[in-house]
């Protein structure tokens, strides 16, 4: 089932995800977090694939990639072939760091102890939608962001929701006008 419409770049291939929410989980005592319902049901599996890979990402965050996406996002970011040195450094990090990991039958997923280590998760975890990837943060440093970057998103938000509304009355002004 996919909650929300596919969108096409401008080759025409289908590459938008938009995965949203955010969900508490706990690591088993294997070391495994359950990847919700909620979450794997907005991935259109036949488009994206039904497993990821997980990459150490910004600011030392574990993102979990759908699979054919994550192809699509090495191929699409490497660096400019000007700087030889640059490339291969970003091509070592890009494969040494990600992983192919399959969920269980049960939607789990294993999570080895060098990445909960290299990302700082404890046992309370937070799964959370970002656009095309989902980031397992430990809870507490989740919460933490969250109380620091509100009043940012809030501000972002409005301004945002003001050029949606100015756009649209300029075109129900212009269309009024006609």
């Amino acid at each position: 089932m996919v909650l929300f419409p596919k969108r096409f770049n401008l080759s025409g291939i289908k590459t938008m995800l938009l995965l949203t929410g955010e969900y508490e989980h706990s690591f088993d005592n294997k070391s495994r977090v359950l990847i919700s319902n909620k979450l794997r049901s907005q991935i259109d599996v036949e488009e994206h694939g039904s497993n990821f890979y997980v990459v150490l990402g910004a600011n030392g965050i574990l993102c979990l990639y759908p699979e054919k996406y994550f192809e699509l996002l090495v191929l699409a970011s490497s660096p400019n072939e000007s700087a030889p040195d640059e490339a291969l450094a970003f091509e070592r990090m890009s494969f040494a760091l990600a992983s192919m990991v399959e969920l269980d039958a049960q939607g789990r997923l294993l999570i080895s102890e060098k990445l909960r280590k290299r990302a700082g998760l404890e046992e309370k975890i937070t799964l959370v939608g970002v656009r095309d990837h989902i980031e397992l943060w430990d809870t507490g440093n989740w919460e933490k962001y969250i109380e620091e970057n509100m009043a940012q998103y809030q501000k972002q938000m409005s301004e945002a929701r003001k050029t949606i509304l100015s756009r649209e009355n300029k075109q129900y002004l212009g269309t009024e006008a006609e």
